[in-house]
Protein backbone atom coordinates (compact mmCIF):
# COMPACT_ATOMS: atom_id res chain seq x y z
CA UNK A 1 0.00 0.00 0.00
CA UNK A 2 2.83 2.19 1.14
CA UNK A 3 4.57 1.94 -2.68
CA UNK A 4 1.02 2.44 -4.86
CA UNK A 5 0.84 5.60 -2.19
CA UNK A 6 4.22 6.84 -3.09
CA UNK A 7 3.09 6.27 -6.90
CA UNK A 8 0.40 8.06 -6.58
CA UNK A 9 1.87 10.84 -4.94
CA UNK A 10 4.72 10.57 -7.54
CA UNK A 11 2.06 10.95 -10.36
CA UNK A 12 0.66 13.73 -8.52
CA UNK A 13 4.06 15.87 -8.65
CA UNK A 14 4.72 14.94 -12.16
CA UNK A 15 1.60 16.51 -13.20
CA UNK A 16 1.42 19.39 -10.98
CA UNK A 17 5.71 19.88 -12.37
CA UNK A 18 4.01 19.41 -15.96
CA UNK A 19 1.15 22.36 -14.96
CA UNK A 20 4.13 24.36 -13.28
CA UNK A 21 6.46 24.18 -16.36
CA UNK A 22 3.31 25.17 -18.86
CA UNK A 23 2.80 28.53 -16.51
CA UNK A 24 6.60 29.48 -16.80
CA UNK A 25 6.51 29.14 -20.20
CA UNK A 26 3.55 31.10 -21.04
CA UNK A 27 4.95 33.40 -18.84
CA UNK A 28 7.90 33.98 -20.64
CA UNK A 29 6.14 34.03 -24.04
CA UNK A 30 3.67 36.35 -22.75
CA UNK A 31 6.51 39.50 -21.33
CA UNK A 32 7.45 42.15 -23.90
CA UNK A 33 7.90 41.45 -27.06
CA UNK A 34 7.69 38.23 -28.92
CA UNK A 35 10.73 35.88 -27.97
CA UNK A 36 11.67 38.01 -25.43
CA UNK A 37 12.12 36.30 -22.24
CA UNK A 38 10.36 36.67 -18.88
CA UNK A 39 12.47 38.15 -16.05
CA UNK A 40 12.80 35.62 -13.58
CA UNK A 41 11.08 36.79 -10.55
CA UNK A 42 7.84 36.59 -13.15
CA UNK A 43 8.97 32.92 -13.75
CA UNK A 44 9.91 32.28 -10.06
CA UNK A 45 6.37 33.44 -8.82
CA UNK A 46 4.58 31.85 -12.07
CA UNK A 47 5.10 28.53 -9.97
CA UNK A 48 1.39 27.19 -8.29
CA UNK A 49 1.83 28.26 -4.28
CA UNK A 50 5.36 30.46 -4.63
CA UNK A 51 4.83 34.17 -3.63
CA UNK A 52 7.83 36.52 -2.69
CA UNK A 53 9.08 37.90 0.90
CA UNK A 54 11.85 39.82 -0.53
CA UNK A 55 14.41 40.66 -2.81
CA UNK A 56 18.14 42.14 -1.77
CA UNK A 57 20.56 43.14 -4.72
CA UNK A 58 23.60 41.63 -5.00
CA UNK A 59 25.95 42.42 -7.49
CA UNK A 60 26.26 39.89 -10.14
CA UNK A 61 23.20 37.92 -8.95
CA UNK A 62 19.48 38.20 -7.74
CA UNK A 63 18.43 37.05 -4.48
CA UNK A 64 15.01 36.13 -3.51
CA UNK A 65 13.61 34.91 -0.07
CA UNK A 66 10.18 33.06 -1.33
CA UNK A 67 7.92 30.85 0.62
CA UNK A 68 6.38 27.75 -1.53
CA UNK A 69 3.18 25.98 -0.15
CA UNK A 70 3.80 22.39 0.75
CA UNK A 71 1.76 19.45 1.78
CA UNK A 72 1.90 18.90 5.48
CA UNK A 73 1.83 15.17 4.75
CA UNK A 74 3.44 13.86 0.98
CA UNK A 75 1.45 11.19 1.63
CA UNK A 76 -1.73 12.72 1.82
CA UNK A 77 -1.41 16.29 0.30
CA UNK A 78 -4.86 17.05 1.06
CA UNK A 79 -5.00 16.61 4.31
CA UNK A 80 -3.45 20.98 4.82
CA UNK A 81 -0.47 22.80 3.74
CA UNK A 82 2.51 25.09 5.53
CA UNK A 83 4.15 27.57 3.83
CA UNK A 84 8.21 26.43 3.17
CA UNK A 85 10.91 29.38 3.16
CA UNK A 86 13.00 28.97 -0.24
CA UNK A 87 15.70 31.39 -1.24
CA UNK A 88 17.16 31.53 -4.88
CA UNK A 89 20.72 33.16 -5.83
CA UNK A 90 20.10 33.58 -9.42
CA UNK A 91 23.65 33.03 -11.38
CA UNK A 92 21.64 32.64 -14.79
CA UNK A 93 19.46 30.03 -16.16
CA UNK A 94 22.18 28.80 -18.32
CA UNK A 95 24.41 27.72 -15.56
CA UNK A 96 24.07 24.88 -13.36
CA UNK A 97 21.96 24.67 -9.75
CA UNK A 98 22.78 23.88 -6.73
CA UNK A 99 20.58 22.84 -3.99
CA UNK A 100 21.52 23.35 -0.71
CA UNK A 101 20.21 22.28 3.04
CA UNK A 102 21.63 23.25 6.17
CA UNK A 103 18.87 20.32 7.93
CA UNK A 104 18.28 23.87 10.17
CA UNK A 105 16.75 27.13 9.18
CA UNK A 106 17.92 28.90 5.84
CA UNK A 107 19.52 32.21 5.96
CA UNK A 108 18.23 35.26 4.41
CA UNK A 109 21.35 36.53 3.72
CA UNK A 110 22.97 35.86 0.30
CA UNK A 111 25.47 33.35 0.56
CA UNK A 112 27.27 30.32 -1.61
CA UNK A 113 27.81 26.79 -0.56
CA UNK A 114 31.52 25.86 -1.60
CA UNK A 115 30.16 23.67 -4.67
CA UNK A 116 28.18 26.90 -6.50
CA UNK A 117 31.39 28.63 -6.46
CA UNK A 118 33.37 25.61 -8.10
CA UNK A 119 30.38 25.38 -10.49
CA UNK A 120 29.49 29.05 -11.00
CA UNK A 121 26.23 28.06 -10.13
CA UNK A 122 22.78 28.95 -9.20
CA UNK A 123 21.61 28.14 -5.42
CA UNK A 124 18.50 27.23 -4.17
CA UNK A 125 18.12 26.88 -0.59
CA UNK A 126 15.66 25.34 1.48
CA UNK A 127 14.65 25.51 5.00
CA UNK A 128 14.17 22.42 6.47
CA UNK A 129 10.45 21.49 7.62
CA UNK A 130 9.49 22.14 11.42
CA UNK A 131 12.17 24.86 11.73
CA UNK A 132 10.30 28.04 12.14
CA UNK A 133 9.11 30.22 10.39
CA UNK A 134 8.52 26.93 8.16
CA UNK A 135 6.13 25.07 10.72
CA UNK A 136 2.78 24.02 10.26
CA UNK A 137 -0.10 25.18 13.03
CA UNK A 138 -0.73 23.31 14.27
CA UNK A 139 2.08 21.04 14.12
CA UNK A 140 1.58 17.21 13.94
CA UNK A 141 4.96 16.50 15.56
CA UNK A 142 4.48 12.88 13.48
CA UNK A 143 5.13 14.29 10.20
CA UNK A 144 8.89 15.34 10.87
CA UNK A 145 10.86 12.77 9.39
CA UNK A 146 13.87 12.56 7.21
CA UNK A 147 11.00 10.77 4.18
CA UNK A 148 9.01 13.69 4.19
CA UNK A 149 12.10 16.09 4.12
CA UNK A 150 13.36 14.40 1.04
CA UNK A 151 9.96 14.61 -0.29
CA UNK A 152 10.06 18.58 0.42
CA UNK A 153 13.07 18.91 -1.80
CA UNK A 154 11.91 17.01 -4.34
CA UNK A 155 9.04 19.09 -4.83
CA UNK A 156 10.66 21.79 -4.99
CA UNK A 157 13.18 20.30 -7.48
CA UNK A 158 10.48 19.59 -9.41
CA UNK A 159 9.10 23.23 -9.57
CA UNK A 160 12.07 24.81 -10.54
CA UNK A 161 13.60 22.16 -12.90
CA UNK A 162 11.57 23.62 -15.66
CA UNK A 163 13.44 27.25 -15.30
CA UNK A 164 16.70 25.93 -14.05
CA UNK A 165 17.01 23.24 -16.97
CA UNK A 166 20.91 22.47 -16.23
CA UNK A 167 22.64 19.96 -13.85
CA UNK A 168 21.78 20.16 -10.13
CA UNK A 169 23.76 19.12 -7.47
CA UNK A 170 22.53 18.41 -3.95
CA UNK A 171 24.80 20.17 -0.81
CA UNK A 172 24.58 20.54 2.93
CA UNK A 173 26.96 20.49 5.92
CA UNK A 174 26.53 18.28 9.39
CA UNK A 175 22.80 17.66 9.55
CA UNK A 176 22.68 19.48 6.17
CA UNK A 177 25.27 16.73 4.42
CA UNK A 178 22.98 14.17 5.84
CA UNK A 179 19.68 15.74 4.89
CA UNK A 180 21.07 15.66 1.22
CA UNK A 181 22.39 12.18 1.83
CA UNK A 182 18.84 11.28 2.69
CA UNK A 183 17.48 13.28 -0.48
CA UNK A 184 19.18 11.29 -3.00
CA UNK A 185 18.03 7.63 -0.91
CA UNK A 186 15.15 8.32 -1.43
CA UNK A 187 15.22 10.32 -4.81
CA UNK A 188 18.22 8.95 -6.65
CA UNK A 189 16.89 10.41 -9.79
CA UNK A 190 16.85 13.83 -8.95
CA UNK A 191 20.25 15.39 -8.47
CA UNK A 192 23.23 14.22 -10.78
CA UNK A 193 25.66 14.76 -7.81
CA UNK A 194 25.92 15.53 -4.24
CA UNK A 195 28.48 16.49 -2.06
CA UNK A 196 27.49 16.22 1.65
CA UNK A 197 30.48 17.76 4.22
CA UNK A 198 30.75 16.20 7.43
CA UNK A 199 27.16 13.99 8.15
CA UNK A 200 27.67 11.98 10.81
CA UNK A 201 25.84 8.23 10.38
CA UNK A 202 25.03 6.79 13.54
CA UNK A 203 23.77 3.58 12.47
CA UNK A 204 23.25 1.17 15.59
CA UNK A 205 22.21 4.08 18.16
CA UNK A 206 22.93 1.90 21.16
CA UNK A 207 26.86 1.57 19.42
CA UNK A 208 29.24 4.42 20.16
CA UNK A 209 32.64 2.95 20.90
CA UNK A 210 33.90 4.58 17.45
CA UNK A 211 33.44 7.94 19.65
CA UNK A 212 35.25 6.93 22.56
CA UNK A 213 38.45 5.72 20.74
CA UNK A 214 38.42 9.32 19.06
CA UNK A 215 38.65 11.33 22.35
CA UNK A 216 41.74 9.02 23.09
CA UNK A 217 43.78 9.85 19.94
CA UNK A 218 42.36 13.26 18.98
CA UNK A 219 44.76 16.01 18.80
CA UNK A 220 48.03 15.95 20.81
CA UNK A 221 48.25 14.36 24.47
CA UNK A 222 48.88 17.31 26.19
CA UNK A 223 46.15 18.70 24.36
CA UNK A 224 43.58 16.41 25.18
CA UNK A 225 44.78 16.26 29.04
CA UNK A 226 43.80 19.93 29.10
CA UNK A 227 40.54 19.79 28.04
CA UNK A 228 39.74 16.61 30.29
CA UNK A 229 41.27 18.65 33.68
CA UNK A 230 39.12 21.61 32.81
CA UNK A 231 35.85 19.50 32.54
CA UNK A 232 36.29 17.81 35.65
CA UNK A 233 37.54 20.49 37.48
CA UNK A 234 33.73 21.52 35.94
CA UNK A 235 32.12 19.08 37.62
CA UNK A 236 34.61 19.29 41.03
CA UNK A 237 33.51 23.02 41.56
CA UNK A 238 29.80 22.19 40.50
CA UNK A 239 28.38 24.09 44.27
CA UNK A 240 30.42 27.21 43.09
CA UNK A 241 29.86 27.42 39.29
CA UNK A 242 25.83 26.80 39.51
CA UNK A 243 25.55 29.63 42.16
CA UNK A 244 27.19 31.76 39.41
CA UNK A 245 25.15 29.63 36.59
CA UNK A 246 21.49 30.48 38.58
CA UNK A 247 22.98 34.63 38.53
CA UNK A 248 23.52 34.13 35.30
CA UNK A 249 20.06 32.45 34.40
CA UNK A 250 18.26 35.30 36.75
CA UNK A 251 20.07 38.38 35.00
CA UNK A 252 19.11 36.96 31.46
CA UNK A 253 15.46 35.37 32.08
CA UNK A 254 16.57 32.16 31.09
CA UNK A 255 14.57 28.52 32.44
CA UNK A 256 14.78 25.24 32.49
CA UNK A 257 11.60 23.71 31.95
CA UNK A 258 12.65 21.31 29.19
CA UNK A 259 15.98 19.98 30.72
CA UNK A 260 13.88 19.69 34.33
CA UNK A 261 16.53 21.37 36.34
CA UNK A 262 19.53 24.01 36.20
CA UNK A 263 21.73 21.26 37.57
CA UNK A 264 20.81 18.59 34.84
CA UNK A 265 21.57 21.62 32.10
CA UNK A 266 24.71 22.59 33.81
CA UNK A 267 26.20 18.95 33.67
CA UNK A 268 24.52 18.72 30.03
CA UNK A 269 27.17 21.94 29.20
CA UNK A 270 30.13 20.51 30.98
CA UNK A 271 30.06 17.71 29.18
CA UNK A 272 29.68 18.85 26.14
CA UNK A 273 33.30 21.02 26.64
CA UNK A 274 35.60 18.22 25.25
CA UNK A 275 33.02 17.75 22.39
CA UNK A 276 32.48 21.26 20.94
CA UNK A 277 36.20 22.35 21.39
CA UNK A 278 36.90 19.13 19.22
CA UNK A 279 33.96 20.32 16.81
CA UNK A 280 34.74 24.05 16.15
CA UNK A 281 38.46 24.29 17.39
CA UNK A 282 42.04 24.04 15.91
CA UNK A 283 44.55 21.97 17.12
CA UNK A 284 46.40 25.08 17.22
CA UNK A 285 43.57 26.64 19.48
CA UNK A 286 44.82 24.42 22.89
CA UNK A 287 46.62 27.08 23.90
CA UNK A 288 43.49 28.96 24.89
CA UNK A 289 42.53 26.18 27.40
CA UNK A 290 44.38 26.70 30.93
CA UNK A 291 47.17 24.74 30.98
CA UNK A 292 46.48 23.98 34.97
CA UNK A 293 42.94 23.20 35.66
CA UNK A 294 43.32 22.95 39.30
CA UNK A 295 45.19 26.32 40.15
CA UNK A 296 42.86 27.82 37.48
CA UNK A 297 40.16 30.83 38.53
CA UNK A 298 36.77 29.78 38.86
CA UNK A 299 36.42 33.05 36.32
CA UNK A 300 38.51 31.14 34.02
CA UNK A 301 37.11 27.45 34.10
CA UNK A 302 33.67 29.23 33.59
CA UNK A 303 34.89 31.21 31.10
CA UNK A 304 36.41 28.51 28.78
CA UNK A 305 33.45 26.16 29.49
CA UNK A 306 31.11 29.02 28.07
CA UNK A 307 33.16 29.84 25.35
CA UNK A 308 32.79 26.37 23.96
CA UNK A 309 29.76 24.88 25.38
CA UNK A 310 27.61 27.87 25.83
CA UNK A 311 25.96 28.24 29.16
CA UNK A 312 22.97 29.89 27.76
CA UNK A 313 22.53 26.31 25.50
CA UNK A 314 20.14 24.04 27.50
CA UNK A 315 17.88 26.43 29.15
CA UNK A 316 14.18 26.85 27.58
CA UNK A 317 15.57 29.73 25.59
CA UNK A 318 18.68 28.07 24.29
CA UNK A 319 16.54 24.80 23.09
CA UNK A 320 13.84 26.04 21.56
CA UNK A 321 15.00 26.69 18.08
CA UNK A 322 16.57 23.10 17.87
CA UNK A 323 13.45 21.60 19.25
CA UNK A 324 13.26 19.76 15.96
CA UNK A 325 16.73 18.74 15.70
CA UNK A 326 16.41 17.00 19.36
CA UNK A 327 13.01 15.01 18.00
CA UNK A 328 14.45 14.18 15.03
CA UNK A 329 17.47 12.68 16.91
CA UNK A 330 15.00 10.54 19.34
CA UNK A 331 13.55 9.44 16.50
CA UNK A 332 15.00 8.36 13.54
CA UNK A 333 18.54 10.16 13.40
CA UNK A 334 20.03 8.66 16.72
CA UNK A 335 22.52 10.45 19.31
CA UNK A 336 25.88 9.82 20.00
CA UNK A 337 27.30 8.92 23.90
CA UNK A 338 30.61 9.01 25.26
CA UNK A 339 32.12 8.21 28.46
CA UNK A 340 34.30 9.92 30.57
CA UNK A 341 37.07 7.67 32.16
CA UNK A 342 38.98 10.66 33.86
CA UNK A 343 35.83 11.63 35.60
CA UNK A 344 34.92 9.74 38.60
CA UNK A 345 31.44 8.11 39.14
CA UNK A 346 30.73 10.90 41.71
CA UNK A 347 31.51 14.04 39.96
CA UNK A 348 28.65 12.97 37.20
CA UNK A 349 24.59 12.43 38.11
CA UNK A 350 23.34 12.31 34.71
CA UNK A 351 25.81 11.24 31.84
CA UNK A 352 24.92 12.30 28.47
CA UNK A 353 21.52 12.45 28.56
CA UNK A 354 18.67 11.06 25.85
CA UNK A 355 16.84 13.36 23.14
CA UNK A 356 13.96 13.37 24.89
CA UNK A 357 15.18 15.95 27.63
CA UNK A 358 15.46 18.07 25.24
CA UNK A 359 11.80 17.66 23.79
CA UNK A 360 9.07 19.39 25.58
CA UNK A 361 7.10 16.05 26.76
CA UNK A 362 3.91 17.56 24.86
CA UNK A 363 5.66 16.26 21.91
CA UNK A 364 5.60 12.78 21.94
CA UNK A 365 8.50 10.54 20.37
CA UNK A 366 8.88 6.79 19.69
CA UNK A 367 12.80 5.75 17.91
CA UNK A 368 12.87 3.75 14.72
CA UNK A 369 15.86 1.92 14.66
CA UNK A 370 15.82 0.94 11.01
CA UNK A 371 15.97 4.35 9.37
CA UNK A 372 19.63 4.88 9.41
CA UNK A 373 20.24 1.30 8.82
CA UNK A 374 18.06 1.46 5.27
CA UNK A 375 20.33 4.79 4.46
CA UNK A 376 23.23 3.42 5.50
CA UNK A 377 23.33 0.39 3.10
CA UNK A 378 21.28 2.44 0.50
CA UNK A 379 24.81 4.68 0.93
CA UNK A 380 27.26 1.48 0.97
CA UNK A 381 25.26 -0.19 -2.56
CA UNK A 382 23.90 2.07 -4.41
CA UNK A 383 26.24 5.33 -3.75
CA UNK A 384 26.54 7.25 -7.28
CA UNK A 385 28.19 10.50 -8.18
CA UNK A 386 28.54 10.97 -4.72
CA UNK A 387 31.04 13.04 -2.34
CA UNK A 388 31.47 12.58 1.32
CA UNK A 389 34.03 14.68 2.84
CA UNK A 390 35.04 14.96 6.66
CA UNK A 391 37.46 16.39 9.19
CA UNK A 392 39.98 14.72 10.90
CA UNK A 393 39.90 16.04 14.20
CA UNK A 394 36.05 16.29 14.13
CA UNK A 395 34.17 14.92 16.78
CA UNK A 396 31.09 13.85 14.36
CA UNK A 397 33.37 12.24 11.94
CA UNK A 398 33.69 9.09 14.40
CA UNK A 399 30.72 7.79 12.60
CA UNK A 400 30.48 8.69 8.90
CA UNK A 401 29.05 7.12 5.29
CA UNK A 402 30.81 4.97 3.56
CA UNK A 403 30.55 3.82 -0.02
CA UNK A 404 31.27 0.00 -0.71
CA UNK A 405 30.59 -2.68 -3.23
CA UNK A 406 27.62 -1.12 -5.81
CA UNK A 407 28.49 2.30 -5.44
CA UNK A 408 30.14 4.23 -8.64
CA UNK A 409 32.32 7.35 -8.78
CA UNK A 410 31.46 7.94 -4.82
CA UNK A 411 34.13 9.42 -2.64
CA UNK A 412 34.77 9.81 0.76
CA UNK A 413 37.52 12.16 1.46
CA UNK A 414 38.96 13.38 4.96
CA UNK A 415 40.68 16.97 5.30
CA UNK A 416 43.68 16.98 7.34
CA UNK A 417 43.75 18.70 10.62
CA UNK A 418 40.24 20.36 10.30
CA UNK A 419 37.23 20.07 12.10
CA UNK A 420 33.67 20.58 11.67
CA UNK A 421 34.19 23.35 8.74
CA UNK A 422 35.71 21.33 6.44
CA UNK A 423 36.17 21.83 2.60
CA UNK A 424 37.19 19.85 -0.17
CA UNK A 425 39.53 23.07 -0.39
CA UNK A 426 41.03 21.39 3.32
CA UNK A 427 41.45 18.44 1.32
CA UNK A 428 45.06 16.73 0.34
CA UNK A 429 46.25 18.31 -3.01
CA UNK A 430 45.11 15.33 -5.32
CA UNK A 431 42.26 14.81 -3.51
CA UNK A 432 41.14 18.52 -3.71
CA UNK A 433 42.24 18.15 -7.55
CA UNK A 434 39.83 15.10 -7.97
CA UNK A 435 36.58 16.46 -5.57
CA UNK A 436 36.41 19.92 -7.76
CA UNK A 437 36.86 18.25 -10.73
CA UNK A 438 34.12 15.39 -10.05
CA UNK A 439 31.97 18.53 -8.72
CA UNK A 440 32.26 19.85 -12.48
CA UNK A 441 31.89 16.86 -14.01
CA UNK A 442 28.97 15.97 -12.19
CA UNK A 443 27.45 19.88 -12.77
CA UNK A 444 27.96 19.68 -16.55
CA UNK A 445 30.67 21.92 -16.61
CA UNK A 446 34.05 19.59 -16.71
CA UNK A 447 37.26 20.49 -16.51
CA UNK A 448 39.64 19.44 -19.51
CA UNK A 449 41.97 17.52 -17.10
CA UNK A 450 41.56 16.40 -13.60
CA UNK A 451 44.73 18.63 -12.69
CA UNK A 452 42.88 21.62 -14.47
CA UNK A 453 39.70 21.72 -12.32
CA UNK A 454 39.56 25.03 -10.21
CA UNK A 455 36.33 26.61 -8.74
CA UNK A 456 35.17 28.61 -11.87
CA UNK A 457 33.73 31.52 -9.78
CA UNK A 458 36.36 34.19 -8.09
CA UNK A 459 36.58 34.09 -4.30
CA UNK A 460 33.83 36.69 -2.78
CA UNK A 461 34.93 37.54 0.88
CA UNK A 462 31.11 38.04 1.84
CA UNK A 463 29.21 35.37 -0.46
CA UNK A 464 32.03 32.72 0.71
CA UNK A 465 32.19 33.23 4.32
CA UNK A 466 32.21 30.34 5.86
CA UNK A 467 29.42 29.84 8.84
CA UNK A 468 30.30 26.67 10.96
CA UNK A 469 27.01 26.38 12.65
CA UNK A 470 26.99 25.81 16.53
CA UNK A 471 25.42 22.90 16.53
CA UNK A 472 24.11 20.58 19.79
CA UNK A 473 25.51 17.72 20.76
CA UNK A 474 23.32 14.90 20.46
CA UNK A 475 22.85 13.11 23.41
CA UNK A 476 20.87 9.79 23.61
Amino acid sequence: MRKALRWLLALTVLIGTLSTAGVATATAAQAGRPGQVADIKDQLLAIPGMSLVEEKPYTGYRYFVLNYTQPIDHRHPSKGTFQQRITVLHKDVSRPTVFYTSGYNVSTTPSRSEPTRIADANQVSLEYRYFTPSRPAPADWSKLDIWQAASDQHRVFKALKPIYTKNWIATGGSKGGMTATYFERFYPRDMDGVVAYVAPNDVVNNEDSAYDRFFTKVGTKECRDRLDAVQREALVRRDALEKKYAAYAAENGFTFTTVGSLDKAYEAVVLDYVWGFWQYSLLSDCDTIPANAQAATDDEIWTSVDTISGFSFYTDQGLDPYTPYYYQAGTQLGAPTIQFPYIEKKYIRYGYQAPRTFVPRSIPMRFQPGAMRDVDSWVRHHADHMLFVYGQNDSWGAERFAVGKGSKDAYVFTAPGLNHGANVAGLTADQKALATARILAWAGVPATTTAQAKPLAPYDAKLDRQDVRREPTLRP
